[in-house]
């Protein structure tokens, strides 16, 4: 079932690349008693996601920082090491977006996003999408339809702020 507005994120562990190299960081860890601006894209390094999604989050961090978002998070089924590298490709700083690797999956279709993209080569990924969490609850939700960047992008979030 996917997950909807008014739901408790699943307990999950995520990795973040470190200095000391991945890091294990439980979903409690990331938004317990925060405002976060969750989104997700389908892989790390591609065309949409690198364009235009990682993008979108990294230009508007003040404005959502303003609106009384506290953090900012991106996920991806990708490891840690892949996150990391897009974000310094990105010019992403540490403390700028939270880069979180779900490498295996379990967030993912936990939160009943997954998709199967296989016939592109890259296995089981996420859905894209973006989400306003406030002390690990969904209050707004912003699943795109395949092939589609509209309702996931920062601008779309803002508004509903």
């Amino acid at each position: 079932m996917t997950v909807q507005i008014g739901d408790r994120l699943p307990s999950a562990t995520l990795t973040r690349a470190t200095d000391d190299g991945p890091k294990p960081v439980s979903t409690d860890e990331v938004f317990k008693g925060r405002t976060v601006a969750l989104f997700a894209v389908p892989g790390a390094f591609t065309p949409t996601c690198s364009a235009r999604h990682l993008p979108g989050f990294k230009e508007a961090q003040e404005t959502l920082k303003e609106k009384g978002v506290d953090a900012i998070a991106c996920v991806s089924v990708n490891d840690a090491f892949v996150m990391g590298a897009w974000a310094d490709s990105q010019g992403v700083g540490k403390d700028d977006i939270l880069m979180l690797g779900d490498g295996n999956g379990d967030f993912t279709r936990a939160l009943g996003l997954s998709m199967d993209a296989k016939g592109y080569g890259m296995g089981e990924r996420s859905q894209r999408y973006s989400m306003l969490v406030r002390d690990g609850v969904v209050e707004q939700l912003n699943i795109e339809q395949p092939g589609e960047y509209k309702v996931s992008s920062a601008e779309h979030l803002l508004a509903q702020l």
